[in-house]
């Protein structure tokens, strides 16, 4: 934004100076500075709105998802990874949630299963559309229980707590850090690997961040991603 505003600055003395000298400026320094801030502000905006998308490991792929349907993944042309689609916190209409629910219902089977995110403040039409899905057909709702919001897999955590780690993945933080305060614990009823790059991940993030505080672990990602592992572990996909 400053180099934006240096720009403006520099035309609009520019133009003073023409002026002063008894021309007429080129371009009208107003106007110019208006495109230009207008370009700064929707380039900002596109960025600011892009989904945010990570590699968990053992083909997983996490998005988080801020604007229907544009935010979701495109079918690829072979088979379909397993996806984690974040739709916490997200503000949908009637017509972005019918949209979801088809692409849902195409991508997701037994061998790429879908594991989606939500809360109590993930949009009414969206919860409809997960709470009308039927089981055993790749999907999976986990989230924290909260209200009229019944997950298929209900975590135990705090609504605090949850924002904070949301928020902290948009801040910058590794998503290993996220998802284990333990990186040498094997989750046994879960099948979890006990040599899973995202420990491996998290041990590295904890050296670099070791003097900030920790942001705190993203309980219903971390759920969904163990999940995961036991389909691994036990060859389901």
């Amino acid at each position: 934004m400053r180099i934006f505003l240096r720009i403006c600055h520099q035309r609009e003395s520019a133009c003073r100076q023409g002026i002063a000298a008894g021309g007429t400026p080129a371009v009208p320094a107003g106007p110019a500075c208006l495109r230009l801030i207008a370009l700064f502000l929707l380039t900002v905006s596109s960025v600011i709105s892009a989904p945010i998308q990570r590699e968990l490991g053992y083909g997983l792929v996490y998005v988080r998802v801020q604007n229907l349907p544009a935010d979701l993944p495109a079918k690829p042309p072979r088979r379909a990874p397993p996806y984690v689609i974040d739709l916490r916190y997200l503000n949908a209409d009637e017509e972005g949630a019918t949209d979801f629910s088809a692409w849902l219902h195409q991508r997701a089977t037994s061998r790429s299963p879908v594991f989606v995110l939500a809360n109590s403040e993930t949009s009414p039409p969206l919860l409809k559309v997960l709470a009308a899905h039927r089981r055993g057909t790749g999907i999976a709702v986990v989230g924290i229980e909260h209200g009229p919001f019944r997950p298929d897999v209900a975590v135990r955590g705090s609504p605090e707590n949850e924002r904070r780690a949301y928020e902290a993945l948009a801040q910058g933080a590794d998503i290993g850090a996220l998802l284990t305060d333990n990186p040498d614990k094997v989750r046994n009823d879960e099948a979890s690997l006990s040599k899973d790059r995202l420990a491996e991940a998290s041990a590295d993030a904890a050296d670099k961040t070791e003097k900030k505080e920790a942001p705190p672990i993203d309980a219903t990602l971390q759920r969904a991603v163990h999940l995961h592992r036991a389909l691994v572990a036990l060859r389901k996909i």
